[in-house]
């Protein structure tokens, strides 16, 4: 890359864009893709070849004018912008149907992230491994995500408990949370919080299936 840009200077909307980029680029270059053009990224996304130009050149200089972007160099660079190169370490707290769902999520280690911990406080529950990986006690969140660096945790209990478990995860010196729980959780700003709310996306559907049948 030719410049590096602040991310203070780079729109949300660039940012958030920027994982598409990433995923239509794995996805090419499985294909065995190695050129490729801002307009067939756009086709692929459903963006501007414009935008995309655009959103790119926030970062730096890539590709070629009248030939396109080199998958493979591409994907990289993006993967670098996104951090994919860190390799986070992250722990999974709740362990019922969605925290075992996103245990066995394949494209963890891709991505690069490495599940390494995963805790709950169900007597039934500690002790199984899901993944490869033991489940923890609650008890010893604090402890664990010290000796294993754990850097991000993702949030699968129910509501009622979200908030503490929250706290737990900031206390031990997370730097970044992935909330599954349906409800607004309170955080220090030096925590990076992302919400993924699953009702929301579902009544948001349904709202516009409801309103195009008239």
């Amino acid at each position: 890359m030719a410049k590096t840009v602040s991310p203070l200077r780079t729109s949300k909307a660039t940012i958030d864009r920027l994982p598409l980029y990433f995923r239509t680029l794995r996805l090419a270059q499985d294909e065995g893709i190695d050129i490729i053009s801002s307009e067939e990224l756009g086709r692929r996304l459903g963006i501007t070849p414009e935008q995309i130009r655009k959103d790119l050149a926030s970062f730096g200089q890539f590709g070629k004018k009248g030939v396109g972007y080199y998958v493979n160099e591409l994907k990289r660079n993006v993967g670098e912008i996104l951090g994919l190169n860190r390799h986070w370490n992250i722990a999974i707290v709740g362990i019922g149907h969605l925290g075992v769902a996103l245990a066995n999520y394949q494209n963890f280690v891709s991505l690069g992230f490495n599940l390494v911990a995963l805790f709950d406080q169900d007597p039934n529950v500690i002790g199984q491994r899901v993944n490869h990986v033991k489940v923890e006690d609650s008890k010893q969140l604090a402890r664990i995500v010290e000796e294993r660096h754990i850097q991000i945790g993702i949030i699968a209990v129910p509501a009622a408990f979200a908030q503490e478990v929250a706290d737990e995860l900031v206390a031990a010196g997370l730097r970044g949370i992935w909330n599954f729980a349906p409800v607004k959780l309170e955080v220090p700003a030096s925590v990076r919080l992302v919400n993924e709310d699953l009702s929301i996306g579902l009544s948001s559907l349904s709202y516009h299936l409801t309103h195009a049948e008239g």
